[in-house]
């Protein structure tokens, strides 16, 4: 563990205004998405995590329909501040959608049944870790993002937009670009609280 570590875990925090110019090259880019996934842990080594990274009209073409999906179930005198905050995302640089693999989940519950029940719950966690990984390499990059649920109202357009497998479950969706503005002071709750030393 190095200083720089400490520091992108610390700096790691929601931003919601962000800009679409890069901060880093698209290669840039894929190397480090890449980097989290094949180094993320998940339980039993089941790779299960699956990302797919919208960028230019793709990922405007995300918050598009997410902004659609939501009109429909929105009363209209209450859509202005989802529509700004929809817009908001889709200003940004791109979008990752983060999945977990269903066909991969159920496998391993036919191969271990003894922990059939436990599998989904790992699965969330693997995808928790993977998640938090991808958010600090973007921030330790220079990137702002948030986390973002919209699943399961977005997910069969999703899937039919860009031709994703059925299997594939949408966990998140994690807007990023160039900060716009810094993130809003995070209040924290005393450590002493939250931590508990057993010696």
């Amino acid at each position: 563990m190095t200083k720089d570590f400490y520091s992108a875990v610390e700096a790691r925090r929601s931003v919601y205004q962000i800009g679409n110019e890069p901060v880093i090259s698209d290669e840039r880019l894929q190397e480090i998405i890449n980097h989290a996934v094949m180094n993320a842990p998940s339980a039993f080594n089941s790779q299960s995590s699956r990302v797919v990274v919208l960028l230019g009209d793709n990922h405007k073409k995300l918050w598009d329909i997410t902004k659609e999906t939501l009109r429909k179930i929105t009363e209209p005198d209450k859509f202005s501040s989802t529509e700004a905050k929809m817009n908001a995302f889709g200003s940004g640089y791109g979008t990752l959608l983060i999945f977990e693999d269903d066909a991969v989940i159920e496998a391993l519950q036919k191969q271990y049944a003894s922990y059939k029940d436990a599998f989904p719950l790992f699965s969330y966690q693997s995808s928790g870790m993977l998640q938090y990984v991808l958010w600090t390499a973007l921030e330790h990059e220079g990137y702002g993002a948030t986390l973002q649920h919209y699943n399961p109202l977005i997910d069969e357009e999703i899937k039919a937009e860009w031709n994703l497998p059925d299997s594939w479950k949408l966990l998140a969706q994690m807007p990023f670009g160039k900060p716009l503005s810094e993130p809003a002071e995070k209040q924290q709750q005393p450590i002493e609280e939250r931590v508990l030393i057993v010696k």
